[in-house]
């Protein structure tokens, strides 16, 4: 009994199986798939594999039988072109991401600057993919008319189309419009990819084993038919097979379901580098099941055409589950490649053929608008696909509308390559080139394939060339020469615009230049989204701006010049994912201008050129690489110099801010690098503005003040010509930190001063005390004398009391002068009894103010030095603390010991010292009492003594902050064992 299905379970389980392809999708665009696997190099390869089509799954086989072993050139040309990555694909995709360019139409108009490159694209792929698509639903139908043993399949085929139609709005067109990528549409065909190399490797096993029993029978049968092997071998060494390879290598990079999965639905850019080799992996087992199933399907005699005999063979063995398997691996096939195909051309006809002639207005919602359009595109595509394949009629094989499709799509090769490497091509060349291949191809192959001719003949000179069914590669190399020729010819003669030399820089491969360091007239990102409002309506300009800042991680209140011209070209690209680079660039252009007046300085962007230099440095090789190591170490000795440096374009923009300057301003790179001078905070922007506007060059000991603290400054600055922009002079900045020198100068003069204070003061101490000590002994000689008299008793009195003052200071006055010029006794001193001692001799003095002084040093605290002198400075300490502390209060001295040194702490409970004075408290005459209580040298002395000791000493007050009062007084010497450990 012969197996049979009917339609409606071939119907329902083509259904079925898209449907399971898009729960695929559905849950890993939820987030059920792990991400890792999502964005895996192994899903991308596999999701590559859309290349395989109807045409490849059914129609290799039928071109192994009419073209031998040049069937292969299916899976080299891709495989080629898939090597070539590094120099080929990589290019194509940084373009791509770069700039937002979804489809080669979009890669066009932006490298050519023209809406009718795109817009020409996108028609000649639209007619010259239709014999693709109605190839899919050939190999539909066909499917089904030999599994349901019925000849017409028309309503099955208006079935199909209608599920196609459906799942390609699910996939691509269920959302609002936008560039997100569709990672569940990668996962789907990485299934299908999977199903079909099932399907196609079932089918290769079963003839392999089960037709002729393994490979033994197979090499049995060969040997007995030698018809078969040289079927295969002959058409190698004549025949088309080289424009095969060709036309398959093109295909790879122009078709759109290629260029759109390779490109646009790139996750992560190195995963083509893994899909280089992994998709001729992918392929090579797809290609292998091919001449098994031919040999399977010439053994078997199968009554069908050989391009079916992947389901002839299911027939012939009865068996339905490999009946099955072969269904779904075709439908698989064609229905990846009419979903990608027609998402890819929708984008393509809404960007360069729907919104050039209209646009959608502001006051409505632009991007459900682009949704809906997109929709009622995918419909209009499909159905245009299958009137197409209706009005073929069932007289072509699968090999010729494939072959028709595939010499169209070859036109578009020219123009790639020389997107990337020929920067002089221009749009009057590239639209003359592809116009002349494409009227070549529609004469000698869409003509006949619509009319049934079987061949026309072409004179050339005194030769003929006969255009017939078999000699189709004649015509295609005829229209790629025109296509070559007439491109090539009208790009010498004709002269590229601005526009166009300024977007072949941006494609070049060997190229990181781009031009154009000028001011916009926009100021902010509020202003861009108040000027994008008129074309998008406030909300989509709003949110379109938003995301762009979020793209480039940039602050909405940003108004760096460098960063606007970066938020502009964003936008431009976000909008050209959108709506097409072409509307994109008109409206970027028209609402976001730069400004007229500054036309006369327009220099390289060297923001832009750093940033493309660091995303070549892992592909730069020989001199390049070299070079770029110069200039990295160059730029990373300016990073690093001590010495604060900054670089100013002719306009004040600052071009580079080191880490010096960074330290010395207190603003990080990042903020300032790319604006003008005027956007410092203050001082810095009067003080270099100041300085750069100045005539001289040179600025010695500026002072400045920064945060309440004096800074002194050198400046320095010279002139430097602007990279790749001679003739515009720009400024190198440098500012010296001088502040720690100047103190160091001011400490020393200080020390000078009071050098000199001392002495003075010894010769004034010396010249006082011999005529006060003659005026001591007259006081003394009149009160002995005058003992009756009372009055001059008095007065004698009086004398000798203002003599023993004038002794006391002028004995002050000696002990600072001589303070730094003894030798200091070195001995060990038990702080304890030193403090004890001062305190009793102060406490002999019954006029002062009543305290009480707590001795708190520990006995085991020794240090070096000389006693006498360290109680001297004790009482002076001591002294101080009474004088200052009210009736009553607490003084208390007490030691802190550490490794090396040993701290002698006075504390007391007065009114606190201000943190104004002190630092003078130390200065020779500063004093704080009132006028006749104090000579202002006993701090000097102190300080003195400490010095002469190698000790050290601070102020904290107030020394209790939370009752606000109190001074603590730390004088640090150096640590003595003690006389134990001298023993």
């Amino acid at each position: 009994m012969l197996m049979t299905f009917s339609l409606p379970q071939l119907v329902l389980i083509s259904a079925v199986y898209l449907t399971l392809l898009f729960g695929v999708a559905w849950i890993t665009e939820r987030g059920l798939v792990p991400r890792w696997l999502v964005r895996h190099p192994l899903i991308y390869t596999l999701s590559l594999g859309v290349y395989a089509s109807a045409w490849a799954f059914y129609g290799s086989v039928g071109l192994a039988y009419e073209y031998g072993y040049g069937f292969l050139a299916i899976y080299l040309g891709v495989s080629g072109a898939f090597l070539l990555a590094p120099v080929l694909l990589s290019p194509i995709l940084r373009i791509t991401r770069a700039f937002q360019l979804s489809s080669l139409a979009d890669l066009f108009a932006f490298r050519f600057r023209s809406t009718w490159a795109g817009a020409l694209t996108t028609l000649f792929m639209l007619i010259g993919v239709l014999p693709m698509i109605a190839l899919q639903f050939r190999a539909v139908t066909d499917s089904l008319r030999l599994l349901t043993r019925q000849p017409e399949q028309t309503h099955a085929g208006l079935a199909f189309c209608v599920l196609i139609i459906l799942f390609s709005i699910l996939f691509g067109a269920r959302r609002i419009a936008t560039r997100e990528r569709h990672e569940g549409l990668v996962m789907a065909l990485a299934f299908e990819s999977l199903v079909k190399l099932v399907a196609i490797g079932a089918l290769g096993l079963f003839a392999l084993y089960a037709v002729f029993d393994g490979p033994d029978g197979l090499e049995i049968w060969l040997m007995q038919n030698q018809s078969a092997l040289n079927t295969l071998h002959t058409p190698l060494a004549e025949g088309p097979w080289r424009t095969l390879l060709l036309m398959f290598f093109a295909s790879a990079i122009v078709m759109p379901h290629m260029y759109h999965m390779a490109f646009t639905e790139n996750l992560r850019p190195r995963s083509l580098l893994s899909a280089s080799w992994g998709l001729p992996l992918l392929l090579l087992p797809m290609s292998l099941a091919v001449p098994p199933i031919l040999w399977a399907g010439l053994y078997l005699g199968l009554p069908v055409n050989p391009e079916y005999f992947t389901l002839g063979l299911s027939l012939a063995a009865n068996s339905p589950g490999l009946a099955l398997a072969a269904y779904i691996g075709g439908i698989s096939a064609a229905s990846g490649l009419l979903i990608v195909m027609t998402l890819a051309l929708s984008s393509m006809v809404l960007n360069h053929l729907v919104l050039p002639l209209y646009q959608p207005p502001a006051e409505g919602n632009i991007y459900r608008w682009l949704k809906w359009t997109r929709r009622v595109l995918i419909v209009t595509i499909i159905l245009a696909g299958y009137g197409f394949y209706s009005l073929l009629g069932p007289d072509h094989d699968l090999s010729d509308l494939g072959i028709v499709s595939f010499v169209a799509t070859l036109q578009f090769l020219p123009g790639t390559l020389a997107v990337l490497y020929w920067q002089t091509a221009n749009r009057r060349g590239f639209i003359a080139g592809v116009i002349a291949g494409m009227a070549v191809w529609a004469v000698t192959l869409l003509i006949p394939l619509l009319s049934n001719l079987q061949g026309f003949q072409i004179s050339l000179g005194n030769t003929i060339y006969i255009i017939e069914e078999g000699n189709w590669h004649l015509a295609a190399l005829a229209s790629l020469a025109a296509n070559v020729l007439v491109f090539t010819l009208v790009s010498l003669f004709s002269e590229a615009s601005d526009e166009e030399k300024s977007a072949a820089e941006a494609c070049a491969v060997d190229n990181v230049r781009r031009p154009q360091r000028r001011a916009l007239l926009a100021g902010s990102p509020q202003e861009f989204a108040t000027q994008l409002t008129k074309p998008l309506g406030a909300k989509t300009a709003q949110k379109e701006v938003e995301q762009a800042l979020r793209d480039l991680h940039l602050r909405f209140d940003e108004r760096r010049p460098y960063a606007l011209r970066r938020l502009r070209d964003r936008l431009e690209a976000n909008l050209s994912g959108l709506m097409g680079p072409s509307v994109a660039q008109d409206m970027v252009e028209t609402f976001l201008p730069y400004k007229s007046g500054n036309e006369s300085y327009v220099t390289e962007d060297i923001h832009f050129i750093e940033s493309r230099l660091e995303d070549y440095h892992s592909r730069l090789t020989g001199l390049a690489a070299e070079l770029d190591a110069l200039r990295r170490y160059h730029r990373q000795t300016l990073q690093d110099l001590p010495m604060a440096v900054c670089s100013l374009a002719k306009d004040q923009e600052i071009l580079m801010w080191n880490r010096a300057m960074e330290e010395l301003t207190g603003t990080s790179a990042q903020r300032v690098v790319g604006s003008r001078l005027s956007a410092l905070g203050e001082p810095w922007k009067s003080l270099l503005e100041g300085f750069v506007d100045a005539s001289y060059e040179h600025l010695h000991k500026q002072r400045l003040a920064v945060d309440g603290q004096i800074r002194w400054l050198n400046l320095h600055k010279a002139a430097i010509e602007e990279p790749l922009a001679p003739g515009n002079s720009g400024l190198v900045l440098l500012v010296e930190d001088l502040t720690e020198t100047q103190a160091l100068e001011d400490k020393l003069i200080h020390s000078e001063r009071l050098a000199s204070i001392g002495r003075l003061a010894a010769g004034v101490a010396h010249e006082i005390g011999n005529p006060i000590t003659g005026i001591a002994c007259l006081a003394q000689n009149l009160r002995e004398e005058r003992e009756g008299d009372g009055e001059l008793k008095e007065i004698s009195e009086q004398i000798l009391e203002q003599t023993k003052r004038v002794s006391r200071i002028v004995q002050s006055l000696m002990s600072f002068a001589h303070a730094g010029g003894k030798q200091v006794r070195t001995e060990a001193v038990c702080l304890a009894d030193v403090a004890q001692e001062a305190i009793s001799l102060l406490s002999l003095n019954r006029r002062s103010v009543d305290v009480q002084f707590f001795n708190l040093c520990e006995p085991t605290h020794w240090v070096e030095g000389d006693a006498q002198r360290l109680a001297q400075v004790l009482i002076n300490l001591l002294s101080n603390a009474r004088d200052a502390s009210p009736p009553g209060g607490a003084i208390r001295v007490r030691s802190e010991a550490s490794e090396q040194t040993i701290d002698l702490i006075v504390e007391d409970e007065g009114s606190g010292i201000p943190k104004a004075i002190v630092d003078r408290l130390f200065e020779p005459f500063f004093t704080t009492k009132d006028p006749g209580k104090g000579t202002g040298l006993g701090l000097a002395l102190v300080y003195s003594i400490v010095e002469e000791h190698y000790g050290q000493i601070s102020i904290d007050s107030p020394a209790y902050p939370e009752r606000e009062c109190g001074t603590r007084i730390r004088v640090t010497l150096p640590r003595h064992p003690g006389p134990t450990a001298e023993q």
